[in-house]
């Protein structure tokens, strides 16, 4: 707690207006936000790269960013980091009554669904559509992970893989045809954008965050990427230097030695 105090009296002197920090006075919620989404992936990187100490610093970088919110809230009297603490203290107390309380659930299936019921109670007016609430400014693989579930819940949904497996095969044949057909840019990013909510249908099928897996795959593309560098540098050259069939040939090296 001494700890905690210390940050939110640094916070409010960086906002001082006669002696605060110049940048940080000028800040406002819309100009943090930015920084605040970079801070969040900065956290998963440090996840993905099982860097326990980076963790660290990364999540007092966010910790830090919910600090500045509340210090311009508390500033324009809406509300501070207490408020703040006591609402999330308040809203976990009551979304685990099986924790807090008498109130027992057969199986996590049973608790997941007296969890929405419960969110949807909090909500001062009921939502207009099925679809509602999911923000827009989610990354967009997420963000068409969100809308499924949304539409499952009411029944709109392939029940298997297999359907979903084969939506996928017929957007990538329609954007084959449009590429043959020599469409507009437009009409390739309609059907690519088509291509990408199936796979992120098919993610979510198999119980996969599609973010999680795609940044898996950019890991493992830098990974093997530069090991080809790496390869041809003890030659005295680079990529550029190099031809494609070479590239490929220490890319497939690569992958079989991450495969020993």
């Amino acid at each position: 707690m001494h700890e905690l105090e210390r940050l939110l009296k640094i916070m409010a002197q960086l906002r001082d207006p006669e002696r605060g920090c110049p940048w940080d006075r000028e800040q406002s919620y819309a100009t943090i936000v930015p920084h605040t989404i970079e801070e969040a992936y900065e956290v998963a990187d440090a996840i993905a790269r099982e860097d326990w100490a980076e963790l660290r610093d990364e999540l007092g970088d966010l910790l830090f960013q919910v600090v500045f919110y509340a210090q311009i809230a508390h500033e324009e009297g809406r509300f501070d980091f207490s408020d703040i603490a006591q609402s999330i203290a308040d809203k976990m107390t009551r979304r685990h009554p099986h924790v807090f309380s008498d109130v027992r659930y057969a199986d996590v299936t049973e608790q997941n669904a007296a969890w929405e019921q419960i969110k949807a109670s909090e909500k001062n007016q009921q939502s207009t559509g099925v679809l509602d609430g999911v923000p827009l400014a989610l990354p967009a693989l997420t963000r068409a992970v969100k809308l499924q579930k949304k539409a499952a819940k009411v029944g709109f949904d392939w029940g298997a893989v297999e359907p979903v497996l084969a939506k996928i095969t017929e957007e990538i044949g329609e954007i084959r045809d449009e590429i043959t057909n020599g469409a507009v840019p437009e009409r390739l990013a309609d059907e690519l954008g088509d291509v990408l909510f199936a796979v992120a249908n098919l993610a979510r099928h198999l119980h996969l965050d599609p973010e999680a897996a795609l940044r898996g795959t950019n890991a493992k593309f830098e990974r093997r990427f530069r090991h080809i560098e790496n390869c041809l540098a003890e030659t005295g050259r680079t990529p550029v230097e190099s031809t494609l069939e070479e590239m490929d040939k220490l890319w497939e090296r690569a992958k079989l030695e991450e495969k020993r």
